[in-house]
Order: C-alpha cells, then sequence, then structure tokens
C-alpha cells in the first residue's frame, strides 16, 4: 500500500475544496478526513459548497462547516436548488462551477463518487471533474437505501475518537433527517470499521475514497 503525505510542512497552506450536493453529504463523505487533516495541518484553507440547502437545512449545513471545518457564514457556500432535480438546474449549476473555477485552486478536492446511485450526486460528481481537470480529485461515498457501495481504492485512516467524533457531530447536527430509518451514528461508525478493515488502519477506523487520476 502506497502512503500519500499531506502532514509534511510546506511553504504555503494546504488548499481543500469540499462539494456536496446536499447538506450532510460532505460531513458525511470525507467528515473524519477533514478532522484529521486540520489536526495535522493546522494551515489548511478550506473551501465549503453545498448545492441544495435551504429552510432548516441551511443552518444545518452551516453548522456542519462549522464544526468538521472551523468556518463560519461568510465562508461558505449555500445555493437552494432543487432536492433531487439538480440534473434539470444543469445549466445553472454548471455556473456555479465556473465562477469556483475562477476562485479558488484547490490541491485537494472532495467530491461525490461519480457512480453513485443518486442523480444529483453523480452530476455535481461530472461537474467538478470538469471544472477541475488538473487537480487531485478524491470522490467520497455516501451510505444509502440503493445499496450503491463499491470498492474504494484511497484509504483515510482514522483513530477511534475522530471516527467517533465525525459520527456524533452529524447525528447531533443534521436533526432533520433522523426519521430516516439509516441516520444513526451506528450507520457511520459500521462504515468506517469495515474500510479500516480494508485498509489496516491502526484504530480500524478509515474513511475511503475513489481516487481516478493520482499522479506521484
Amino acid at each position: 500500500m502506497i502512503n500519500l503525505r499531506f502532514d509534511i510542512p510546506s511553504a504555503r497552506p494546504l488548499t481543500v475544496l469540499c462539494v456536496g450536493a446536499h447538506s450532510d453529504d460532505i460531513e458525511i463523505g470525507c467528515g473524519g478526513t477533514l478532522l484529521r487533516l486540520r489536526q495535522q495541518r493546522p494551515d489548511v484553507v478550506v473551501h465549503w459548497v453545498v448545492l441544495s440547502a435551504s429552510g432548516v437545512r441551511e443552518k444545518e449545513a452551516l453548522r456542519g462547516a462549522a464544526l468538521f471545518a472551523g468556518l463560519n457564514p461568510e465562508g461558505v457556500v449555500l445555493k437552494k436548488f432543487r432536492d433531487s432535480f439538480m440534473p434539470f438546474d444543469g445549466v445553472a449549476i454548471k455556473e456555479v462551477f465556473e465562477e469556483l473555477k475562477a476562485e479558488v485552486s484547490p490541491d485537494l478536492v472532495f467530491t461525490h463518487y461519480g457512480q453513485d446511485a443518486h442523480q444529483d450526486h453523480r452530476l455535481i460528481s461530472e461537474l467538478t471533474w470538469n471544472t477541475f481537470r488538473n487537480h487531485l480529485v478524491l470522490e467520497y461515498e455516501i451510505p444509502k437505501y440503493d445499496g450503491d457501495m463499491g470498492r474504494p481504492n484511497v484509504f483515510a485512516p482514522l483513530d477511534a475518537e475522530l471516527a467517533r467524533q465525525k459520527a456524533r457531530h452529524i447525528f447531533e447536527t443534521f436533526a432533520s433527517q433522523r426519521t430516516k430509518h439509516w441516520f444513526e451514528e451506528e450507520t457511520f461508525m459500521s462504515l468506517m470499521r469495515l474500510r479500516g478493515m480494508e485498509c489496516n488502519a491502526p484504530s480500524g477506523y478509515a474513511e475511503a475514497f475513489y481516487g481516478r487520476k493520482i499522479s506521484l
């Protein structure tokens, strides 16, 4: 197994762009890795973009960005595209990505898995790759009823406390989602445990990603 290191001191801050279709996607997909990066690289600069966050979900998205990335509301980009209808708003969403391209050149981009069963997630993944063609892009996974979990090839080991912190933050922050039968801390911990087993993580926990193009 090859280790990619982000904790090596650098002359400039590490810039990370997180893109999510809905207000809890980033936290579920890469929340633990963000917490770890903030520990390892206190100079990390995080850009946070959510395409569908309105009403109570807007408040939840801001809370999630604060807990996982230390961002204040001014540092978070929230849009109000209709949940599950994003493919029909493709032109307007493409324009959001064009604006992003002019504003940030990230070292690392977190986005949705390109083969995700949710149509909104697939669109966001496609537009991320269209926009950030020469960047390191890692695609995160979202557990759901569709049963679309795959075989990721990039792993971020997490210590046990960070894994628990991630699961706790998600469950406490996104109260609007608790009516879903799968939305519980055990779901998130179980997935991290499985991915930790797959990469032989020392603590037994990890998040996993799909890396289509990685230059060493």
